[in-house]
């Protein structure tokens, strides 16, 4: 399994995350029917499958998983200037609380997995300027979630963002 790691700044519209950055696991499944059970067996629950919104959006109260259960598509990071990154079925993409994301094409049977650390429920915010600054309020007091959603007590979510905290 090959990780990538995606770091973007605010935009003035997305605030993203200034503590820890984008998590791409790419064929961290071979079996995408067990994505949905590891990630509630990990601790991150409040599970639904479905597909990403076409505009960027991003969760200021909670960190997010996307596991790929079928198909591929193409996202985008950041806000309007972030990256391109390409997913298809078995790729898990962990988002820190206040990472824009948005899908700008897909095939017809991209279907993926979310989840939440501890089931939290979630927001979904736009940029909107009126969303400021209680959206950057919230998301700096978003801790590290106590388990991966893909290996749990281990994994690299623990190395990635521990990283972030010493730096």
């Amino acid at each position: 399994m090959e990780v990538k790691a995606y770091r973007f700044e605010d935009d003035g519209s997305i605030p993203n995350n200034p503590y820890f950055p984008v998590l791409l696991y790419k064929e961290a499944f071979a079996e995408t029917d067990a994505i949905q059970s590891t990630f509630e067996n990990n601790g991150w629950g409040n599970s639904w499958v479905n597909g990403v919104f076409d505009y960027h959006h991003y969760h200021s109260n909670t960190h997010e998983v996307l596991g790929v259960k079928s198909g591929r598509a193409t996202v985008q990071l950041g806000g309007a200037t972030g990256d391109l990154v390409s997913l298809q079925a078995g790729d898990v993409l962990i988002l820190p609380a206040g990472t824009g994301h948005r899908r700008l094409e897909a095939s017809e049977d991209f279907a993926i997995v979310g989840a939440y650390p501890d089931g939290r429920d979630y927001d979904t915010l736009t940029g909107k300027p009126e969303e400021r600054p209680d959206s950057v309020n919230r998301i700096e007091t978003i801790a590290k979630p106590e388990t991966d959603p893909v290996f749990g007590t281990a994994g690299p979510l623990h190395t990635e963002w521990n990283k972030e905290e010493t730096t």
